[in-house]
């Protein structure tokens, strides 16, 4: 993450902070309102620590570099019995 991501964050946690802030002095002590506190809590202590000892970056995959995936016939009877959801016929045999 560079410095310019990390100040972006910082100022989304403030953002943050004064629309819970509104949303206290609108609705008091409510217990939604003391939950998102706890939460706002939680992402500041998060961001701090973040900023202080960033992870260690992973490496990504190269954009140019081509993942092949066979289109030889997969075994069958790994799918035998398998939901079809979104297909419209659950619970139904798998036809070959």
């Amino acid at each position: 993450m560079t410095r310019s991501e990390i100040a972006e964050l910082h100022y989304a946690v403030g953002q943050l902070r004064q629309s819970i802030g509104a949303l206290r002095s609108h609705y008091g002590d409510a217990k939604s309102v003391r939950r998102l506190e706890n939460d706002l809590e939680r992402l500041v202590i998060d961001t701090d620590e973040f900023d202080q000892s960033p992870p260690q970056e992973i490496v990504s995959r190269r954009k140019d570099e081509t993942i092949y995936v066979p289109d030889s016939k997969s075994d069958e009877a790994a799918w035998m019995g398998a939901q079809d959801e979104g297909l419209g016929f659950h619970s139904r045999p798998r036809t070959k």
